[in-house]
């Protein structure tokens, strides 16, 4: 017989919310703030929710149990445009749609038993919420931190709106397969630039962060120090600047190359013979993504402008192209090319059959015919003045010529670029900015917060913005001068509520201000944060530039949000990430409809370890209930045994008690060790159920007093090192054996360190290296005992007779090994 499983859940789900179970207040004792990522409200959760979630919520429960005052809060990230496309295809407003889709979600968590503060709960769409979010963008408008500048931005032409590089696939939109063009917009950004040393410099804090993560952050930010020169072009009033970490090569710059999106391209081919093929690979290059257009294994293929630059050092002209390996976004746009020593430029021109200069040269060997770019370290040659010195010589001394020549600057630069915050939709927060013809680009005064989504708006997934639609919100008068003005009609990129959501959970319900500065001091930081290693880039960024932005402002008590971060796997089936489209989802409400939330919560932590990802198994399920099955068996056939016998006084203990007394503390040991230093709440889980098998094994006699106290023991420690794993089936069955309070406000309980010292040890013989026999000795033998011991053993005879025993090496109270020949 299985256990009612729908029944316990149910019951447990009803007292833990009328209790507010969960609920967090500031105290004295020590905080823990547990934390997972908070899931954007499409009105289901998956099998990655349920794993995600499952997993913080076994922390959040043991330290609960550790004696921590523990902080675990939910909230959605409900703004975005798939609210806008179902609004679109079925006619129903986006709130509608998302504030139905919260109610579903909500309950579907609750039912997968997390132990959420729902008190706490945030909803970034919601007017006390966004209200912040647009109070965040004044402050960061009057510091100089955001501002509106025109820019070739990735379009979809059919979502209507503005991609991040990363959401270009192939050319095409990620959400809609659409293909992806550029687009000139204004456009609001943060100026995260001002903040790219500091964002690099204090990764070397995140000691509990994953080193993949910060090595990612990293690169990203992309450090490079340079030199910045200016080459005149010939015929043309501009100079163009050109950032390089190789001044060392600037003898052997043979060409340059523009980014197509650089703006001197078009008034350089303006009304020449050239125009006509420039601008057709210009609109070429907008239907590739950046990241397709730099891969190392796409063909380098540019373009002739017909114009000429001059080499600063060699006063040579050299050609300018354009070509679809330069990005606008890195450096200045543009690049001197110098093909003997960069591989990219080097097969661009043997392409185009332009001339290569070798500058650097390996020591005591000048090559002449290169057949690939020579990128190691070597000696200058062809480099006037600079002949013979080492390449790296040379980087300082001729930057440091080109500073005294007046021809460029030493410089740092960033491959990080401004964050880009204007989409043109309308599911998201307002711009708090109106413009006046009289008195320019204005921000609503924060008395006047928040500016609201109006309701009168139409979705027909045509033209650029929905908000243009609402005459209402369009027309507004000047906060400053009274006039007619217009209302900003960008809404802020989603990126922006999650990078501070983490802080208004300190204080989610304040209406005077973001949050009051001593409770997040008491909370901040998140002790434990948890998500996908998808997020290592764009979000993990965005927040902890938003938290240092927030400090240097006196509004966060802290500068880095997050002190330790574990980016747990994906759930797969069949060995591809589950997705509609190939058929492989498997539903957590089927699951949990056949076999409860705690074999679903179970099965997730079990099959692999959190960082990993983890391969669906519908026999790993079935395994997982028919575990908890014989959990309950166990403590319903021991209760009154239990009743009876908890907690009495242990005495004489046998050869089997000394074993189950070993196997209860060990247990205790090897699970919060598993736990507190590893997260590996797979092979926790696995100790739980040897313990649960020694037991059954241990209760088949008890025929002493000490044998029924020992299964009082076992019993109340199985039922409690499982409780965060199976927390509604440990609730029941608690109760069951006549506690009162709930199980997850019991101490999480201790290992007895004499418990752990075996009588008798088991002790492996080798001959020769090779397994002969397994022996059980007294844990205090004596070496010379042992090695007498196991030379006289039958089996090690059997291998050792008419040979010399030359040596024998004693690990004591692990192995014995006899060389013999």
């Amino acid at each position: 017989m299985s256990y009612n499983f729908s029944k316990i859940e149910k019951k447990w789900q009803q007292k833990w919310d009328s209790s507010n179970s969960f609920e967090a207040f500031e105290n004295d004792k020590k905080k823990y703030y547990q934390l997972e990522m908070f899931p954007y409200p499409s009105g289901r959760i998956h099998m990655g929710h349920v794993r995600n979630y499952s997993i913080g919520d076994v922390v959040a429960r043991v330290r609960r149990m550790q004696g921590y005052n523990v902080l675990h809060p939910m909230g959605w990230d409900s703004f975005g445009l798939p609210a806008e496309n179902a609004a679109i295809k079925h006619g129903i407003h986006p709130n509608k749609w998302t504030l139905e889709n919260i109610d579903d979600m909500r309950e579907q968590l609750k039912g997968i038993g997390l132990s959420y503060d729902w008190n706490r709960e945030v909803t970034t769409c919601q007017p006390d919420y966004y209200k912040w979010t647009q109070w965040f963008f004044i402050q960061m408008y009057n510091k100089g931190l955001a501002y509106k500048k025109n820019y070739a931005v990735n379009w979809c032409p059919s979502c209507e709106t503005v991609l991040a590089n990363e959401q270009v696939v192939n050319g095409q939109c990620e959400r809609c397969d659409s293909e992806v063009g550029k687009k000139e917009l204004d456009q609001w950004y943060f100026k995260i630039t001002d903040y790219a040393q500091r964002l690099l410099d204090d990764i070397d804090k995140l000691e509990g962060w994953p080193e993949k993560v910060k090595s990612m952050q990293t690169n990203w930010i992309g450090k490079s120090e340079g030199a910045e020169i200016e080459f005149k072009i010939k015929d043309y009033p501009s100079n163009l600047n050109v950032f390089t970490t190789r001044p060392d090569t600037i003898y052997g710059v043979n060409y340059m190359v523009l980014a197509p999106e650089h703006t001197y391209v078009n008034d350089l081919v303006k009304g020449t013979e050239y125009e006509k093929d420039v601008m057709e690979f210009k609109k070429k290059m907008e239907h590739i993504s950046d990241i397709d257009r730099t891969a190392t294994d796409v063909e380098k293929e540019g373009i002739f402008t017909g114009r000429y630059a001059i080499n600063p050092v060699t006063n040579k002209e050299i050609p300018i192209y354009i070509a679809n390996y330069v990005l606008i976004d890195y450096g200045t746009g543009a690049i001197m090319a110098v093909p003997a020593h960069d591989q990219r430029d080097f097969e661009f021109a043997k392409k185009y059959n332009i001339r290569i200069t070798q500058v650097i040269a390996e020591e005591g060997k000048e090559i002449e015919d290169l057949a690939e770019a020579y990128t190691n370290e070597g000696i200058m040659i062809n480099s006037d003045k600079f002949n013979g010195l080492s390449s790296e010589e040379a980087k300082s001394k001729i930057t440091n010529y080109i500073e005294s020549e007046k021809l460029g600057n030493k410089t740092v630069n960033y491959r990080l670029r401004d964050w880009l915050i204007s989409r043109q939709r309308y599911w998201g927060t307002p711009i708090p900015i109106v413009y006046c013809d009289d008195c320019g680009t204005v921000p609503i005064p924060e008395e006047s917060l928040p500016v609201l989504l109006p309701t009168d708006v139409e979705f027909t997934g045509k033209g650029e913005s929905p908000l243009l639609t609402s005459k209402e919100f369009m027309h507004t008068n000047c906060p400053k001068c009274g006039k007619k003005a217009r209302r900003e009609t960008d809404t802020m990129d989603t990126f922006v509520d999650s990078s501070w959501y983490f802080l208004r959970y300190t204080d989610p319900n304040n209406s005077k201000k973001v949050f009051d500065k001593s409770k997040a001091k008491y909370w901040m930081k998140v002790d434990q944060y948890i998500g996908g290693v998808e997020h290592a880039i764009l979000h993990l960024l965005y927040a902890r530039f938003f938290t240092k932005v927030l400090y240097d402002m006196d509004i966060s008590p802290v500068d880095e949000p997050f002190e330790n971060l574990l980016t747990q796997g994906m759930v797969l089936k069949d060995g591809a990430k589950m997705s509609k489209s190939k058929g492989n989802v498997v539903s957590p409400e089927e699951i949990i409809n056949n076999y409860g939330a705690d074999t679903a919560r179970l099965f997730v932590l079990f099959a692999a370890p959190p960082e990993r990802d983890l391969e669906w198994n519908d026999q790993g399920v079935e395994g997982c209930f028919r575990f908890l099955n014989r959990v309950y068996r166990l403590v319903d056939e021991s209760r009154d045994v239990y009743k009876n016998y908890a907690n009495k006084n242990i005495e004489k203990l046998d050869k089997k008690d000394k074993e189950i007394k070993y196997s209860i503390h060990n247990t205790i040991k090897k699970v919060t060790e598993d736990i507190d230093e590893r997260f590996n709440f797979n092979t926790a889980i696995s100790s739980i159920m040897e313990l649960v098998n020694d037991t059954n094994k241990y209760k088949e006699d008890l025929s002493t007093d000490t044998k029924k106290a020992l299964l009082a023991d076992s019993v109340e420690t199985i039922t409690v090192l499982l409780a965060p794993f199976a927390p509604y089936l440990t609730e029941e069955l608690w109760n069951m054996i006549g506690h009162k309070e709930s199980i997850h406000t019991v101490k999480w309980p201790r290992y007895d360190k004499e418990a752990l010292v075996k009588d008798e040890v088991e002790v492996v013989i080798q001959v020769n290296g090779k397994l002969r026999d397994k022996i059980m000795v007294s844990s205090g033998i004596s070496k010379e005992e042992l090695e007498k011991i196991s030379i006289e053993n039958q089996k090690v005879k059997e291998f050792t007779e008419g040979k010399q025993v030359r040596k024998v090496i004693v690990i004591p109270k692990k192995l014995v090994n006899i060389v013999a020949n």
